[in-house]
């Protein structure tokens, strides 16, 4: 009997040490994007939904390059870019980070004006942001380098605009911390996608089709992934009609 019990215990210890040493089921790796604030409305939804539908976790870090860098030198499997210039600034700044022959173009993107909730200066036009006492913004840097140049020097418009020029920084991240600190400034030329992240404090004033400035969002694998398939696939998922259903809702063609 009392071997039948010391049997029973041995089995049971065996069984226990046996659990221990089991390897769990593998879990697979998480995807890891990087790029700018921007483009971070439908890359987030786009990651959410490509991670449901394929059960592999994608984790989107967005936001000005510097917070971001060291971390994606690490461990990025993609990176991103606000304009196809950005993307070929970061590609020539970190060269090897990324692999150039995966690079492809995503969706366009129109540029716009926000304005204060209400239209308090009644702008409707880019001829109305060259009035006097307009108040306005300027990112020089984030996709937006020469943005607000660009559209008024098709319409005549350079140096109207510059005189009003009362704030120029380098990021979208400036930028919103501004327009929510300064009440007097009064529009914003940038992108209309910004418009859909901050709905409570802008409202968008569209240019005519004639008029429009468009810039793309390209993405690239970086050399150094090990889940290179993953990445590729994620990429397929953005090319997707699902994925391009995504990025129209937040304001890109």
């Amino acid at each position: 009997m009392r071997a039948r019990v010391r049997n029973s215990g041995f089995l049971a210890a065996t069984a226990a040490l046996l659990a221990l040493a089991r390897p769990a089921a593998a879990q697979p790796d998480t995807l890891r994007v990087y790029g700018p604030g921007g483009p971070q409305g439908p890359m987030q939804e786009a990651a959410d939904s490509f991670a449901r539908a394929q059960g592999v976790p994608v984790r989107v870090v967005a936001g000005p390059e510097a917070q971001w860098l060291e971390r994606a030198k690490l461990n990025a499997d993609l990176v991103f870019g606000g304009a196809e210039y950005m993307l070929t600034q970061f590609a020539l700044a970190h060269p090897g980070l990324l692999d150039e022959r995966s690079r492809v173009s995503l969706y366009e993107r129109p540029a716009g004006i926000l304005v204060r909730k209400g239209n308090p200066k009644r702008i409707r036009t880019l001829a109305d942001l060259a009035r006097p006492g307009v108040r306005l913004v300027d990112v020089a840097g984030a996709g937006q380098l020469g943005l607000w140049e660009d559209l008024a020097g098709r319409a005549g418009l350079t140096a109207g605009l510059q005189r009003n020029v009362a704030r120029s920084v380098r990021s979208s991240a400036e930028a919103i911390a501004l327009w929510k600190q300064d009440p007097t400034l009064d529009a914003w030329i940038t992108y209309e996608s910004w418009h859909y992240r901050l709905r409570d404090g802008t409202a968008l004033v569209r240019l005519p089709e004639g008029e429009r400035l468009y810039r793309g969002t390209p993405i690239a694998i970086t050399a150094r992934s090990t889940q290179r398939a993953r990445a590729e696939q994620f990429v397929r998922f953005l090319r997707s009609e699902a994925g391009h259903a995504i990025f129209r809702r937040w304001g890109w063609r």
